[in-house]
């Protein structure tokens, strides 16, 4: 079966067999990810028009007590400054935030020990009470099952939770031995049995990614069927095992979009900092191969270069304002709109 009728097999019947899938990321090409684009954009347009929900991105920590081999705030890297935000200074950020018209936060950060259940719990209970009518994401990577519970019960509605490979030989190459796939498995599945708006996702290109492992993210998120998925290009970060290894290709990661979206066609899909990194337009491109979400940064100044997961990450001298100013000016030229709405997933088709 050619690639053109795989798409067509997708869209139709939302899932593909491993033999299918590798043979799309093995062979595809510029005519093949166009097809998947065209589907992928008239299926978001009609689930969510011209619209893009906009989400409030706070860095709380670039503290971490991991390891990844890909990461620019791993634990081993001396080179980074190391901050943590204040309770008080995250309460600012959606200050800002809420007089901007965002109605949702996100609070994202490396899994520093400072933020216990309790420090968290309370952050969150104190969004909560400030914007009842606002969404509360995070992203703060493993912790126990209790944790996850207690913070859902304080107010939490969404958690991302990257699992950044759906083979297990795979995620070993990427991470220290004090991560297991297993664990990272049984956190997702206890978020979504939580309650939890729940978010997946991996790097595009990453070191020693296959067609073959590809196809276990795709057969893994059809059977997962997350909430919202989180996909950007792979992007070395100085410092990191992974520094001088080649970054992923952004058609790849735009052809992935793209069958996501066909898979998946009520999930919430951010065209992500990373795509508008590796290329000027790469977020406008993003939206136009079915991506419905994007992330302007609500933190501090002075702390977002210090944030650097991976390297020449965009946005970092923006002020709030003006970072959404310009995705609200670009995304216009395509004809989108940023709109002031919880953006929460719903089942549409």
């Amino acid at each position: 079966m050619d690639n053109i009728h795989l798409i067509d097999k997708l869209n139709e019947k939302k899932c593909l067999d491993d033999y299918e899938w590798t043979q799309l990321f093995t062979s595809f090409s510029d005519s093949d990810q166009k097809y998947a684009a065209d589907i992928a954009h008239k299926i978001a347009l009609k689930n969510f028009g011209h619209d893009i929900f906009v989400r409030g991105l706070i860095e709380i920590s670039n503290i971490c007590k991991n390891d990844c081999m890909y990461c620019g705030i791993r634990k081993s890297n001396r080179c980074v400054n190391r901050y943590r935000m204040s309770r008080e200074e995250i309460m600012s950020c959606c200050e800002t935030g809420n007089a901007s018209g965002f109605k949702t936060f996100v609070l994202q950060g490396g899994e520093d020990a400072y933020f216990t259940d309790d420090v968290m719990c309370g952050i969150i209970s104190a969004i909560r009470a400030q914007y009842p009518d606002c969404a509360i994401t995070l992203s703060l990577g493993e912790r126990s099952y209790g944790s996850y519970k207690r913070m859902f019960d304080s107010g939490a509605d969404r958690y991302l939770l990257r699992h950044e490979t759906a083979d297990e030989e795979h995620y070993k190459r990427l991470h220290p031995n004090t991560l297991s796939f297993k664990n990272r498995m049984k956190c997702l599945h206890s978020l979504k049995e939580i309650g939890y708006q729940t978010g997946c996702g991996m790097m595009i290109g990453s070191p020693f990614q296959t067609a073959e492992n590809l196809a276990s993210d795709m057969i893994f998120m059809a059977d997962f069927r997350p909430q919202m998925i989180g996909i950007g290009p792979f992007l070395p970060a100085k410092n990191t095992p992974f520094e001088n290894c080649t970054p992923g290709s952004l058609e790849l990661t735009l052809f992935v979009l793209s069958l996501c979206r066909i898979m998946l066609p009520d999930v919430l899909l951010p065209a992500t900092t990373a795509l508008g990194t590796i290329a000027s337009n790469g977020r406008e491109r993003g939206i136009l191969c079915g991506a419905n979400v994007v992330m302007p940064n609500l933190s501090p100044t002075k702390n977002r270069k210090n944030y650097m997961l991976y390297d020449n990450k965009i946005g970092t001298a923006d002020n709030p304002n003006d970072g959404r100013a310009k995705i609200e000016a670009s995304f216009a030229k395509i004809g989108y709109r940023l709109v002031e709405s919880r953006g929460d997933y719903k089942k549409r088709s």
